[in-house]
């Protein structure tokens, strides 16, 4: 199995976008990117802009060889409803429309589900199913919540299974409740990649989530036959990341798993660039931001 992930936080942009090729199938999970539109009172750096037009770029040339691509929720680093010719002909995975879900998010299902149904080639709405292509099983879980609350709606984790076992936890916020860790625990992957804790956000996001988060993690690298352990997306806007999550490093060591960012995970720099924010403003305050294909998802 081969896993490549193609745009994150600790790559520069608000993203989780992975592509995962087996001997069966090529599986692109949440093909978006995005930026914070504003962070400590600053819109988006041209350096921000700039690395968002690459990783487009990018995900959209996995798109184009890709036969499977799946939709885990309907927020806008995760999927593009500006660009549904990414999804022709292909068989499209999406988390149901109607069914635990948010208001916001089943207005943007509905826009976007309305702008691919008729040029896919099979449309499947994943919440708790599972299917296989050839020796390729993938799984994908009930719908959880997205962090500690029903407040922003529900996503799907996703499951694939090979020889070796993946799993893209989506938007968990940690895993920071029971049942979002429960399908991580029975699945027992090899490799995960996890949605860490809103820790930039502690006064929404909470100590007591906080803690469940580090406590679901030790878990986690306890319980399952882990490698490594990606953690990025929303906790790699904190610069005190690692400060936070101390103790599961230390049970890692002992354990003898990696832990890493997605950037650390595909050989690159860690470059937390939308917490860096303020640094890239004072290093280079003149520099203009150019035109982005993406701008109306920045506003």
């Amino acid at each position: 199995m081969k896993i490549e992930i193609i745009a994150s936080d600790s790559m520069g942009t608000r993203s989780m976008a992975t592509y995962v090729e087996t001997k069966d199938c090529k599986i692109l999970i949440d093909p978006g990117v995005s930026l914070a539109p504003i962070r400590y009172g600053l819109k988006p750096h041209a350096i921000e802009i700039k690395r968002l037009n690459r990783h487009w770029k990018k995900i959209k040339e996995h798109a184009r060889k890709s036969n499977i691509l799946i939709v885990t929720h309907y927020h806008y680093d995760h999927h593009n409803p500006l660009e549904p010719n990414l999804y022709k002909g292909k068989i499209v995975f999406l988390k149901h429309p109607k069914k635990n879900i948010n208001k916001s998010q089943k207005k943007r299902a509905k826009f976007f589900i309305d702008e691919i149904e008729k040029i896919v080639k099979k449309l499947e709405y994943s919440d708790g199913g599972e299917w296989k292509f050839g020796t390729t099983l993938l799984r994908f879980s009930d719908a959880v919540t997205h962090g500690p609350s029903e407040k922003l709606g529900f996503v799907t984790e996703v499951m694939v299974k090979e020889k070796s076992t993946f799993i893209h936890t989506s938007d968990v916020e940690g895993p920071c409740n029971e049942k979002q860790t429960k399908f991580i625990l029975e699945n027992k992957p090899n490799t995960i990649f996890i949605d860490g804790p809103l820790s930039y956000m502690m006064y929404r996001y909470g100590t007591r989530a906080m803690s469940a988060s580090v406590k679901n993690m030790i878990r986690i690298i306890e319980n399952c036959p882990l490698k490594e352990l990606i953690i990025d997306h929303h906790f790699l806007r904190d610069l005190k990341w690692k400060e936070r999550i101390n103790k599961v490093f230390k049970f890692a060591e002992k354990k003898q798993t990696k832990i890493l960012t997605a950037a650390e995970f595909n050989g690159l720099k860690t470059e937390m660039l939308e917490a860096l924010r303020k640094e890239l403003y004072k290093k280079w305050p003149k520099e203009k931001a150019p035109s982005t294909p993406l701008k109306e998802l920045l506003e």
